[in-house]
């Protein structure tokens, strides 16, 4: 699976950003995707995600009431829409692929091997 993100950039503290990201497989709906973020300096980060049988979403506490993860699987795409964005939001962007198949629970620990494929990331900037 080859993924590509897009919709980085700088914006103020407070304002909105939307990330894609586009996958090439046939079989997208049979994907588990995910957001992860890493800081400059910090280890790299569970941000959101999304099953892929009933499109239930999962969040990160410190992104949870912010950031909504959803999926277009006829357009083969996630798209993380990101609000109320905070300086400490500011991190490389990376859209994640889990094509195993696998049942995440309510209470599901997303880590990274989770997933199989990754993009190349998308830089967001948040300035105060």
């Amino acid at each position: 699976v080859q993924l590509q993100a897009s919709g980085g950039g700088l914006v103020q503290a407070g304002g909105s950003l939307r990330l894609s990201c586009a996958a090439s497989v046939r079989t997208f709906s049979s994907y588990g995707m995910g957001w992860f973020r890493q800081a400059p300096g910090k280890e790299r980060e569970f941000v959101a995600a999304i099953s892929w049988r009933s499109s239930t979403t999962y969040y990160a506490n410190s992104v949870k009431g912010r950031f909504t993860i959803s999926r277009d699987n006829a357009r083969n795409t996630v798209t993380l829409q990101m609000n109320s964005l905070k300086p400490e939001d500011t991190a490389v962007y990376s859209c994640a692929a889990d094509g195993t198949g696998r049942y995440y629970s309510d209470s599901y620990y997303f880590r990274e091997t989770d997933f199989t494929s990754w993009g190349q990331g998308t830089l967001v900037t948040v300035s105060s």
